[in-house]
């Protein structure tokens, strides 16, 4: 008998539920982008963590942001870059 390989978290990919689970309310625009990357459950809660503000406790322990990890960052935070900052009024 032959035994299957279980996926750990590392490497099972991220479903639709997932995406909703770790990243919160998305669109399905970024949802239908962050499948066709087909991340793993990993990458999608490591690319959370960037977005939440903690980068900097990821970089500092040897996780920088690249590959398909800062491609879901791009993602996510794509509408924030895209709002302009409020105009200061003259009077």
């Amino acid at each position: 008998m032959s035994r299957q390989a279980v996926p750990s978290a590392q490497s099972a990919k991220a479903g639709r539920s997932d995406l909703a689970r770790i990243l919160g309310d998305l669109d399905d625009a970024q949802i239908t982008e962050i499948l066709m990357l087909q991340p793993t459950l990993a990458e999608v809660e490591q690319a959370a963590l960037w977005v939440e503000g903690e980068g900097e406790v990821l970089s500092a322990s040897g996780h920088t942001l690249s590959g398909v990890v800062a491609e879901i960052v791009d993602i996510v935070t794509a509408d924030e870059e895209d709002e302009e900052p409020p105009r200061a009024s003259n009077s």
